[in-house]
């Protein structure tokens, strides 16, 4: 059984109007690599320590090397410049359960 692992962001979109190529496109590149979307914003309510400054997504993928072939495709690489100069974020690949 393989381990699904979690593509985790924080992301605070500083420039709408940059950000909108990355929008449109990168469900599709992760798709391609299995990948599902479990969380897109919504309501957040920290309990504990600071919030998170911006907008949480999360992403599962069915295990490591999927996750790791999204991020590092050339699909992928295309568009994430427009996230990196259009918002501030922390990302993190998170294993789970098996």
């Amino acid at each position: 059984m393989s381990t699904p692992v979690y593509f985790v962001i924080d992301v605070k979109i500083t420039d709408p109007e940059g950000i909108k190529p990355y929008q449109a496109k990168v469900e599709e590149t992760f798709k391609a690599f299995g990948g599902e979307r479990l969380v897109a914003g919504g309501t957040l309510e920290a309990l504990e320590g600071d919030a998170p400054r911006g907008r949480i997504v999360i992403v599962r993928f069915p295990d490591s090397t999927q996750a790791h072939a999204w991020h590092d495709s050339a699909a992928y690489r295309a568009i994430v410049g427009h996230r990196l100069a259009s918002a501030e974020s922390h990302a993190y690949f998170v294993e789970g359960v098996a």
